[in-house]
């Protein structure tokens, strides 16, 4: 796991309050030096575009609420070595052309953002071309009703070394965006109710996301573009809707899926141009499709997936598969298991006909548990000639993997 530690000197405090001698925080930052600390009491404070090049420690007391009033970007930090700890940011601008923020951080490095709360700003938390950045325990909230009205919670772009960390962020358009950036961790968030993605990966190299929860975004979770990620010990839950996913995989190599729980979606995993990606240990539950695997994914391997109570376990769009499937438990095997070693001794072929005249022609769906569909996956298990019959399981587990042990 990566840590943040600051590299400031001890220097002078300054305490900033409507009835004290200092006032207003542009005037606080204006006498302070390198390493100096500024405490903000509780009031509401219009001052503005807040623009700090100094390496300072700004806190809180009592939640000082710093106001956009519905114009500006609140405060924008181009220096090193900046701690912002116990603030309220409220109603930031909104612009079209301008990437308009509650805190954005330019061309900074070693910067800790924690314990803030964040109230209808376009874009909450905004990283450009920075480093070594820890963003911890914050709360952002935003009621954006249109994608073009609302930014993103936490917005990464050509970043490295930074640490997203147990965060709660809601109503924006993307929870969590990164592009560019390499060699950082997303660990313990909670994104629920974002527009778009809950969180949202384009070229990003090299980075981890731990026990994270995705709840109720509009189309879930999406990782493209991108190779040598770890997606680990996260929940992806009642992500519905005609384009929504758990987790979207597009034209990603090289990376683990882990331990991951995909409960209540429209399709837990859709995996489109991926290859060389170990999917292990996952639980699939009530998904409408448990994992959508296109033709043009080649060389993944899952095993020891759990697969139940979901409407289709595995479909495809094509009849060569050159992916490995092996060992994992299936709730609609209907196989035997005569030597009692705990593994089926006849393969299971997870896609059947229906799944696949549903992916050619979606308004079949209106058939599921019909007579004559169970009559279609009858004969074509006896004799195979729509489904792949080189997808298969040969060795299916008979009973549910326990995977309740945390991930690390």
């Amino acid at each position: 796991m990566f840590f943040v530690t600051l590299e400031v000197s001890e220097g002078m405090t300054y305490v900033v309050s409507k009835g004290g001698s200092i006032r207003s925080i542009k005037e606080a930052i204006a006498l302070a030096q390198n390493g100096d600390t500024l405490v903000i009491e509780s009031g509401v404070y219009k001052e503005g575009n807040i623009i700090l090049e100094k390496s300072l420690v700004i806190i809180g007391k009592n939640r000082p609420v710093l106001d956009g009033e519905h114009k500006y970007e609140i405060l924008t930090i181009h220096a090193n070595n900046v701690t912002i700890r116990g603030l309220k940011f409220i109603d930031t601008g909104i612009a079209s052309i301008n990437d308009l923020a509650a805190i954005k951080i330019l061309d900074s490095k070693v910067l800790h953002i924690s314990d803030n709360q964040f109230e209808n700003a376009f874009f909450g938390i905004y990283l450009a071309n920075s480093s070594q950045a820890w963003i911890e325990n914050n709360v952002l909230t935003a009621k954006g009703t249109y994608e073009t009205q609302i930014g993103n919670g936490i917005h990464l772009w050509k970043c490295e070394h930074v640490t997203i960390h147990n965060n709660k962020v809601k109503g924006h358009r993307d929870g969590i965006y990164f592009e560019f950036v390499t060699n950082s961790l997303i660990t313990n968030n909670h994104s629920e109710g974002n527009l778009r993605y809950g969180l949202h990966f384009m070229f990003s190299h090299n980075d981890e996301y731990h026990n994270n929860r995705f709840v109720n975004n509009g189309a879930g979770v999406a990782v493209m573009y991108t190779k040598n990620v770890k997606m680990i010990g996260n929940s992806f839950e009642q992500n519905w809707g005609s384009s929504a996913y758990g987790l979207l995989l597009k034209d990603i190599r090289d990376s683990e899926v882990l331990q991951n729980h995909f409960t209540e979606n429209t399709v837990g995993i859709h995996l489109e141009g991926v290859s060389r990606t170990h999917f292990e240990k996952n639980t699939f539950t009530g998904n409408g499709y448990a994992v959508r695997l296109q033709a043009s994914s080649d060389d993944n391997v899952f095993t020891e997936n759990n697969f139940s109570a979901n409407t289709f376990d595995l479909v495809t769009n094509g009849t060569l598969v050159l992916n490995k499937i092996n060992r994992n438990y299936w709730d609609k095997y209907q196989g035997y298991d005569l030597n009692k070693d705990g593994v089926g001794d006849v393969p299971f072929h997870p896609v059947n006909m229906y799944a696949m005249i549903v992916e050619r022609i979606p308004a079949a769906v209106l058939l599921w548990r019909s007579f004559f569909v169970m009559l279609l996956d009858r004969a074509e298990k006896a004799i195979p000639v729509m489904t792949p019959e080189n997808l298969k399981d040969d060795f299916p587990n008979m009973k549910p993997y326990d995977l309740t042990a945390k991930s690390k």
